[in-house]
Order: C-alpha cells, then structure tokens, then sequence
C-alpha cells in the first residue's frame, strides 16, 4: 500500500476528509475504501434489524415506567436511525472514493457528517437523561411518578431531538457553531452523568449498610429487593453509557490528532475509517446490551422473537 501525503489549510476535520474529494489524493486505497463501505452496510443491516426489535419489543412490555421505556425508545430509535440513515450515507462516500464521483463524495459526506452529529448529540443527551431519571427514580421514592410523567418525558426527548438537529444543520453555514454546540454540550453531558451515577451508587451503599444493621433489619427486607431491582436497571444504563464512551473515544483521538496537524498521510485516513466503523457499531451493539442487562428488554424480546417465529394454531 502506498502512502500518500497530503497538506490542508484550517484545522478542522471536515476540511481534512474532504480533501480526499479531489482527484489530488493518492491511489492505491481503493480495496481498503470498498472494505470500509462493505462493513458500513453489514453495520447499517445489523443495527436497522436489532433495534427495530428492540423498539417492538419496548412497545410491548408493560412493566417499565412509561417515561423511562420512553428514553429507552428515543436512544433504538437514534441507533435505527443510524442503521437506516447515516450508515447508507457513509457507505455511499467511501465508493464515491473507489468510483471517484468527486462531487457525490463531497454531498455524501456533507450528509453523513451532519446526519452522525445529530444522532450522536441525540444519544449522548438521551443517555444523560437516563442518569438523571434513574437518579430522580431514587432520590424521590414515592413522588417520583408524580414528578417525572409521561408528558414532561416526551418534552424533554422532543427538545433533545431538535436541538441536535438544529445544532448539526448548522454546520451548513458555519461550522464553528457546531463546533462550539459540541464543545459545551458533550462535557455537560459527561459531568452530569458521571454526578448522577456518583450519587447513585452512594445512595445504595448508604442503604445496604442500613440493610446490613440487625437493628433495621425486619422492615428493611423489601426496601433491599426494590434496591436490589433499581441495582440492575442503574447498571444497565450505566453500561450503554459506557459502551457509548468506549466506541467514541478513538475517534475523537484521531481528530483531535487530525486537527493539529498540517501534513497527514493515507495511514491516519485509514485509522480515521477504522474508528468511524467503531462508532457506529455502537449502534449494533445496544441492542444485545439491552438484552443483557434490562431483563424486562429481554424477555419482551425473546417473547417478540417467538411470536415473529411461531404462527398461532387456529
């Protein structure tokens, strides 16, 4: 494989990735390109099929909190969204590079550039909202179905959706306030769960030494097996979460190494499209960590799975 260099003024990175929209860029990618839009459709099919599961799935299972199935019903619907929309969109780019339609490789992207920013804003706030709920559930014991109701839910997740797709659509006038959206909303969002799942887990400590007290240890039995069922929904949040972090962080390595430098050779666009793929299977991935962790998720899905698979006997 050779390596091309290339130099770029400005220092974002969408001005480096669409340099590789002009017939200056260097050949001899072309079986890596076809390699990356390949595993961007197999992406875009495993994602549009599990989470559409799972939204079924959610539509039937009647034991969650409406407001909080809600949340969860927002995030499958931003990773089907993923499947259905920006995946396609970013398959399309790479073969526009392997056809060498510069000018569809430059609208490609544009899409698939402001398409991943929305869905990716939209499930960072939705998880964050998540924390939050899972911490409001605790904190307000008997109030907390007063308080967080299913009107005041679909609100929130309204005005999510918005403001990411206002924020991203923006980057078609100038970028820097994309940018700026990002560089406040992604930290707010990452300290405000980091402080609801710290408080989370001090509270639950502060009731298991109370269970553990031979004192408080009759009227404490069925207080420990509701702590017992939140410990398992907080976990299943907390590993979306996590997984979410763990999938972006490369990425955002690689641009922060992109926009610092001035020349760049095709390995670091390579590496950029491996941590791209990496991103976007977190879209893939959700899905089997709903089943894992939520086990309302999984029995819905796995009685979803049967009914799709088993037709009645008349």
């Amino acid at each position: 494989m050779s390596t091309t260099k290339f130099t770029r003024s400005g220092t974002q990175t969408k001005t480096f990735v669409e340099l590789l929209c002009t017939p200056s860029f260097g050949g001899g990618l072309h079986e890596i390109f076809t390699f990356f839009s390949a595993v961007h459709i197999l992406l875009s099919i495993t994602a549009f099929l599990t989470n559409s599961l799972i939204i079924v799935a959610l539509h039937k299972e009647s034991s969650l909190h409406r407001p909080s199935k809600l949340l969860y019903r927002s995030l499958a619907t931003t990773d089907l969204l993923v499947g259905l929309v920006a995946l396609p969109l970013y398959a399309t780019y790479w073969m526009s590079l392997v056809q060498e339609h510069w000018s569809l490789c430059r609208y490609a992207f544009d899409a698939a550039y402001i398409t991943g920013s929305a869905l990716f804003l939209t499930s960072l706030m939705t998880m964050t909202a998540i924390s939050v709920d899972r911490l409001l559930a605790l904190l307000l014991g008997l109030r907390y179905k007063q308080i967080v109701t299913l009107k005041r839910t679909y609100i929130i997740v309204a005005t999510i959706w918005i403001l990411s797709l206002v924020s991203s659509l923006c980057a078609l006038l100038d970028d820097r306030i994309t940018f700026l959206y990002r560089l406040i909303t992604i930290p707010l969002c990452l300290v405000i769960s980091l402080a609801s799942y710290t408080k989370i887990f001090r509270t639950l400590r502060y009731h298991q030494v109370q269970a553990e007290d031979p004192v408080q240890q009759q009227p404490s039995q069925l207080n420990l097996l509701n702590i017992a069922q939140y410990r398992k929904a907080v976990y299943g949040a907390l590993w979306v979460k996590l997984a979410l972090v763990v999938c972006f962080a490369p990425l955002f390595i690689v641009v922060t190494v992109i926009a610092h430098s001035k020349t760049h050779s095709s390995h670091l666009v390579i590496l950029r499209g491996i941590t791209v793929v990496l991103v976007y299977f977190n879209s893939t991935l959700n899905p089997f960590l709903y089943c894992w962790k939520i086990s309302e998720v999984r029995q819905a899905v796995k009685q979803t799975i049967r009914q799709a698979l088993c037709c009645p006997r008349s």
